[in-house]
């Protein structure tokens, strides 16, 4: 129950900075100048939840049985005064024996190289778990 709690309130909190630019801007899609960035590890992986809570970022994926914390890598990135993490999956998990409840990973902070009470979101696609 403690992690749907948590997986609704992230979802709600997401869905709050939701926004679109207003019609009639000053400049158009060509104006606009893309940063280029090297190619993230992995692949981008679907998370059930997260949680941002005392200074740990707590993440629950899908576990085909044999996911460990070595098979993902957050990739922090820093923008201004706030930080985006992206969860990658680096080892694909080929076990045959699902976990209903997924698996939970956890990073610090200090880990991530946050500064703690830094303000942190995540930019992961939510996947509801199997039923």
């Amino acid at each position: 129950m403690k992690r749907i709690v948590v997986a609704l309130i992230a979802i709600a909190s997401l869905a709050a900075g939701c926004a679109t630019l207003p019609a009639g801007l000053p400049f158009g899609p060509d104006d606009v100048q893309v940063a280029t960035q090297p190619p993230m590890p992995g692949q981008l992986e679907p998370i059930h939840a997260a949680a941002l809570v005392n200074n740990v970022a707590v993440f629950w994926v899908s576990s085909n049985g044999c996911t460990s914390k070595d098979d993902l890598t957050p990739v922090v990135e820093t923008h201004g005064d706030a930080s985006v993490i992206t969860l990658r999956r680096i080892s694909e998990d080929r076990c045959k024996t699902p976990l209903d409840d997924g698996f939970e990973v956890q990073w610090s902070y200090q880990e991530l190289g946050l500064t703690p009470g830094s303000r942190v979101s995540v930019n992961n696609p939510y996947q509801l778990p199997q039923t």
